[in-house]
């Protein structure tokens, strides 16, 4: 159970995050506290799983999440990682309130601030402010999706590796190889030949 204290403390994040994008009033940041509900996930328990609807707009504090989708093969492809200061949500899903075809799973323990489809009209109602933010926050994801969809058709296996350093290199260690893999599209071992072979001509 998360105590007042600990919930002032976890919003306190959520407010720091929002202010650099636009400057809350009290009025404001009491609603962001009313609105939003932390909820800890522990390693490999799903937030969201297939055939469920999604419910919440998922704020990473600390930990990190995976959204991915599982094939006929039982491939994983991943779409998205999120650790701090990060979103993830299936929007589709989320928008519509229709059956979503994503996992969302906590690859490490992983604390989220969670607003619900109903509590997000309401802060949009009560603080119209809030349109501007999480359109920005949308917009921004669905730029970087295009980049990433362009660099998959356009690119080697080897050039999207080093795109990924570039735009994550705080994830670089932190996460297992395999999941690296199956967001870049290639297999594991193909990733360790990549690997390998970069750590050559830097030799």
């Amino acid at each position: 159970m998360i105590s007042h204290e600990q919930q002032e403390v976890l919003i306190a994040s959520l407010i720091s995050y929002f202010n650099k994008i636009e400057p809350l009033d009290k009025k404001k940041e009491e609603l962001v506290f009313d609105l939003f509900k932390p909820r800890f996930y522990r390693k490999k328990q799903y937030v969201l799983q297939q055939g469920d609807i999604c419910n919440q707009f998922n704020f990473v504090v600390s930990g990190c999440l995976r959204m991915y989708k599982s094939d006929e093969n039982a491939d994983l492809h991943i779409l998205q990682f999120a650790t701090e200061n990060w979103w993830m949500i299936d929007l589709g899903s989320f928008q519509h309130q229709s059956i979503s075809e994503l996992n969302i799973e906590a690859i490490e323990d992983s604390m989220l601030l969670q607003i619900n489809y109903a509590n997000l009209e309401k802060l949009y109602q009560a603080a119209p402010k809030f349109n501007l933010i999480f359109r920005l926050l949308i917009e921004n994801s669905f730029v970087s999706l295009q980049k990433r969809l362009l660099q998959n058709i356009s690119s080697s296996a080897e050039s999207r590796y080093l795109g990924f350093i570039n735009a994550y290199p705080h994830l670089v260690n932190r996460l297992p190889q395999v999941q690296i893999a199956a967001f870049l599209g290639i297999s594991a071992e193909f990733l360790s030949r990549i690997r390998n072979k970069l750590s050559k001509s830097k030799s």
